[in-house]
């Protein structure tokens, strides 16, 4: 989206008011679903199926509460019903960000979840403590933490045969160690390996035992991303290994991943710290492609995998791919195009979109979580976490509103008690409501981004005069507006375009007419964290102290982009533009779907969709013919019929902002023209390249 389109519809938003916008969902309401299943990080996910509920379980880094347990119905729609801690139960000062000590990026690293002896179970290693293990007879709690250290992370957990329960870890070389059913440790001299270096087998272990045979899924990175089954009869091996997936970026590049100069005295930097945006090709799948994640069988017998992806700034999330079994392998995708899978497909338990018949819907079109908060109730809700383990005596719930203390902290990094949640993508528009009353001389409050390098906007109390400040530490550039209040009260706002990886900061002192401050800032990833951008309220004193408090309210997520009702253009008549030569096509005299000069606006050149129900569609030039595709769909083979009933039938793949592929239900692959042979359009393209210019992502452009 350009930068001028996305400040049109924040301004638009403002007229809207303070009404809740309607929040991302896969869930299209047509019996399919778009991927990602959020539009927010997720990191790692683990899937359990019980009966016919699921859940699923994620990396919380350094964020509490931790380690993050989803529930859903369908696969589709999913809710955050539980975390397994609220805080470090670790004495050390680097889990409480205390004296500069941090856990930034390390913490709670990649669970495995898991249901056997009328309990679950759920995994995880946090660094420094080695492997930790949570469990519960009721999955919203509360948990009980075993500590079992030892060395084991990025781990899979079978329960096996005759009470038997193993760990599957370790990259390259992966070991098989037994753990001792009382969950107080490993079982000493039980570790062996059973996969050696040597077979391009990485890490991210999740253990299956299918049929009598083992499966273990895991991910390599090496030299890029890539999602590796081994399969054996015997837990020990020895193993056979498959790719099941492999470039499935969804037409999504990786974003520059933040550059901190050596000898820089703390990892996060400081301010000051001259940070770099690394090189970026658009081109390369990298790591970014799905990958890392687990499998499941569906209650209607399907198989799928949910694996994560880098959606840019957004961070790691997840994406629903539909499996197949063949020859005893479970590859990602359908026969003709394994290894790829479709960015929107048919929910589990329906056929094609459709349901059984008298089946009802399981879940209604929902997100994971409740992201607008007015502070009104007892608790903080769901989506929030801390920054590190809180002071709990320095923030309180009180009158309707947060309030934070201020403790001594030289910037937003390291501060304690500072409240986050992710960002929401693929556009948001936060804003929060602060009030300045309690400020003392040295406070700083206000809204930021904890990422490396981090931002914010917010007020500086600098003995009795109050300053609006915007500071970016990737520029180290510090904006002072002086401001004078109503009712000591501010809002400010943080303008997100997160699939383009910028931001920028707004202020008002009314609540109604908000003015930019600062630039439309780059975004950007990085391993530091292992974090996307996270939304942070905070509070803290430049002059080493405990100061007074700031006071936040009417915390609001506008999502200008959810609304996905109109990205099918049914009803409209439009051209078909390919994103990799700027050219429209033409339904060629000749009988062949080619391209023209960009200017052509003949009746060759305009399309109608056939709406064939579920996201299914069949197109037709406004000359009259319908598009039909023969034989095994090479170039030459996307023709034309003049019968209705004989025009082929795709499922509509929507890439936001008009950009959209043609999805084949008859080979699995998309329609699509190569940018540089000069062939006419083929239906055998696997999939979009990370930049959307092989020839396979076309754009529709409304014909007025």
């Amino acid at each position: 989206m350009h930068k001028h389109l996305f400040m049109l519809i924040a301004t638009l938003l403002l007229m809207i008011g303070g009404a809740q916008a309607q929040t991302w969902t896969a869930d299209n309401g047509n019996g399919t679903f778009t991927n990602p299943l959020f539009y927010d990080e997720f990191s790692d996910p683990d899937i359990l199926r019980v009966g016919d509920d699921y859940y699923l379980a994620g990396t919380t880094m350094h964020a509490v509460p931790g380690l993050v347990i989803l529930h859903s119905k369908d696969l589709v729609n999913w809710e955050n019903i539980s975390y397994c801690f609220d805080r470090f139960d670790f004495p050390e000062e680097r889990f409480s960000l205390k004296n500069h000590n941090e856990i930034y990026g390390q913490g709670v690293w990649a669970p495995c979840i898991r249901y056997a002896n009328g309990q679950f179970y759920v995994y995880t290693n946090v660094n420094g403590k080695g492997l930790q293990c949570y469990t519960s007879k009721d999955v919203k709690g509360p948990w009980e933490h075993h500590n079992m250290q030892g060395n084991i992370y990025d781990l899979g957990v079978l329960f096996d045969d005759e009470g038997k329960v193993y760990a599957i870890h370790g990259y390259g070389t992966v070991k098989c160690t037994e753990l001792k059913p009382d969950m107080s440790g490993p079982i000493e001299s039980t570790e062996r390996v059973i996969i050696p270096e040597g077979n391009g087998v990485g890490e991210g272990h999740h253990m299956y035992k299918i049929d009598g045979m083992y499966y273990l899924i895991s991910t390599d990175y090496r030299p890029n991303g890539r999602t590796l089954c081994s399969r054996s009869k015997s837990i020990w091996g020895p193993y056979e290994t498959r790719v099941i997936t492999a470039d499935e970026t969804y037409g999504y590049h990786a974003t520059s991943l933040t550059q901190v100069p050596r000898g820089t005295k703390y990892r996060i930097g400081e301010d000051g710290t001259k940070f770099g945006l690394g090189p970026l090709d658009k081109d390369a799948t990298a790591a970014t492609n799905a990958h890392q994640g687990g499998i499941v069988q569906a209650t209607d017998g399907t198989w799928w995998a949910l694996f994560m992806m880098d959606f840019h700034s957004i961070g790691r999330t997840v994406c629903l791919m539909p499996m197949t079994w063949k020859d005893g392998w479970p590859m990602v995708g359908f026969e003709g195009n394994f290894g790829r899978a479709p960015r929107t497909w048919f929910k589990p338990g329906t056929k094609q979109g459709a349901l059984v018949s008298g089946q009802q819907p399981t879940e209604k079109p929902h997100g994971p979580y409740v992201r607008s908060e007015n502070f009104d109730g007892k608790t903080l809700g769901r989506v929030w976490q801390w920054n590190h383990n809180p002071e709990e005596k320095m923030w309180s719930l009180k009158g309707g509103r947060l309030r934070l203390n201020t403790m001594p902290a030289e910037q937003l990094m390291w501060a304690r008690n500072t409240l986050t949640q992710r960002v929401i993508g693929p556009t948001s528009i936060t804003t929060v409501e602060v009030n300045a009353k309690g400020l003392k001389d040295g406070d700083v409050c206000g809204l930021g981004n904890i990422n490396v390098p981090c931002s914010w906007i917010g007020l500086v109390k600098e003995g009795k005069t109050l300053t609006l400040r915007c500071f970016e530490q990737l520029t180290n550039d510090t904006i002072d507006i002086p401001v004078t209040l109503t009712n000591n009260k501010i809002w400010l706002r943080s303008n997100g375009d997160y699939d383009h990886d910028q931001a920028q900061y707004a202020y008002s002192t009314d609540g109604v007419n908000f003015q930019t401050m600062g630039r439309m800032m780059p975004l950007s990833y990085q391993l530091i964290s292992f974090q996307g951008s996270r939304h942070a309220l905070f509070a803290f004193n430049v002059k080493g102290k405990n100061g007074g408090y700031a006071e936040f309210d009417n915390f609001t997520v506008e999502e200008p982009s959810a609304d996905r009702s109109a990205n099918i253009p049914y009803g409209k008549t439009f051209r078909i533009i390919n994103k990799a030569t700027g050219k429209p096509a033409v339904c060629d005299p000749h009988g062949l779907l080619y391209d023209t000069r960009p200017n052509d606006q003949s009746q060759r050149t305009q399309f109608q969709l056939i709406d064939r129900g579920h996201g299914k569609v069949s197109l037709k030039c406004l000359d009259g013919r319908y598009i039909k595709v023969y034989g095994e769909g090479l170039a030459g083979d996307v023709r034309f019929t003049t019968n209705e009933q004989d025009a082929e039938v795709f499922l509509w793949q929507d890439f936001l902002n008009h950009d959209f592929m043609l999805y084949s239900l008859r080979n699995h692959r998309y329609i699509g023209k190569s940018p540089t042979t000069g062939s006419p359009y083929s239906m055998d393209y696997a999939g979009p390249d990370p930049a959307r210019r092989n020839g396979s992502v076309l754009q529709w452009e409304e014909v007025q």
